[in-house]
């Protein structure tokens, strides 16, 4: 399983419909059948933000490791952050199958899983086994029948405020009807108040994050902004999938409902980050996600203004060995510009990008 699971963006596991094969590959992660690639220490890429230290500043954003089954092996492989969830109070089974569908001309994905996940007090009793070599997030949502959405998201930083690191607050899944309402200011606003409130109530301070869409307006990312800096956030992480299709037109599945990820999106959230930077100024943590699949893409991120970078749609078409070859390739970025430290590039391209108009939907 172990050679199998090293070619997973060749031929192995993607003989296999794709639910099935992202299924196999955590299960192989979980029972250690993957590879173990020696340590990439690097003093240039270690990054703090939000009162955290990280390794480096690749991490694995949410949707890979739903139910925190395969995260000890994740942090093998390299990431110096690792995002599990979105984790709901009650398990849930998702969307109707299929669900999930690769376009890989592309290197992209269409979802529409729809928050399936084992639910609070399994995921919880599962990561109190284990041991993280790394900074661990939990992504917390809402369930899809929920009387009180934004009660859900309180009771997840309750049942988490011992373990986690960090919580990702995901209002911008285009999975679950009407989620992306809460990203409306009065909504946000109500939603921000009563899970800092849980949050600061608890012996640890742990920061939060908001993760947003790439599909927002001028407007839209002007109230958001607001709202973060009012509310004193942690960071914000941009950006979740898109319900674009402009940049696949044609492409098998174009038709297909739910959110896309992948090398389509790195455009449209790299725009809406270095807009995000500009309003937000100097000092709020980003994390920017979408479309990273090379210490290039981890490094233009950066240059858009991102502290951190996630990685995952990249990683299912580059396998296990991706987050080696993006910390070495950032280490030899370090070696050609002469720098002393890899957030020497945050900012260098804000304006370039901010400048840039949203791209139109379609």
């Amino acid at each position: 399983m172990s050679g199998r699971l090293a070619e997973w963006g060749g031929t192995a596991l993607f003989a296999l419909p794709p639910e099935a094969a992202h299924t196999a590959a955590i299960t192989a992660l979980a029972k250690g059948l993957g590879p173990r690639p020696p340590a990439h220490a690097d003093h240039r890429l270690r990054v703090e933000i939000a009162g955290l230290r990280f390794a480096n500043p690749l991490g694995l954003a949410a949707g890979f490791d739903k139910n925190a089954q395969a995260a000890p092996a994740l942090f093998g492989l390299g990431f110096g952050a690792v995002e599990i969830g979105t984790v709901t109070p009650r398990p849930q089974p998702g969307n109707p199958k299929p669900r999930l569908f690769r376009l890989a001309s592309h290197h992209a994905i269409i979802n529409r899983l729809g928050f399936n996940n084992d639910g609070h007090a399994v995921v919880r009793e599962r990561l109190g086994t284990q041991h993280h070599a790394g900074v661990l997030g939990i992504n917390i949502g809402a369930n899809k029948d929920s009387g009180d959405r934004v009660e859900d998201y309180v009771q997840g930083i309750g049942a988490f405020h011992d373990i986690a690191d960090y919580f990702t607050v995901n209002i911008s899944s285009p999975n679950t009807p009407g989620l992306r309402q809460l990203q409306d200011r009065t909504a946000l606003a109500e939603l921000l108040e009563r899970v800092l409130a849980k949050r600061d109530g608890q012996t640890e301070r742990r920061p939060v994050f908001v993760k947003i869409a790439p599909d927002l307006s001028e407007s839209e990312l002007d109230a958001i902004a607001a709202e973060c800096q009012d509310k004193k956030i942690d960071g914000v992480v941009v950006s979740n999938t898109t319900l674009s299709r402009s940049e696949i037109a044609g492409a098998r599945h174009f038709g297909e409902a739910g959110g896309l990820s992948g090398r389509p999106l790195f455009a449209r959230s790299t725009i809406v980050l270095a807009k995000m930077r500009q309003r937000l100024g100097p000092k709020m943590p980003l994390i920017g996600a979408g479309g990273v699949e090379s210490a290039e893409t981890a490094a233009e991120k950066m240059r858009a203004g991102a502290d951190l970078v996630q990685v995952y749609t990249g990683f299912i078409y580059g396998g296990p060995s991706l987050p080696q070859s993006i910390l070495e390739g950032l280490s030899q970025l370090c070696d050609r510009e002469g720098l002393e430290h890899i957030g020497a590039l945050r900012d260098r391209q804000v304006e370039a990008y901010a400048s840039r108009p949203l791209p139109a939907e379609s």
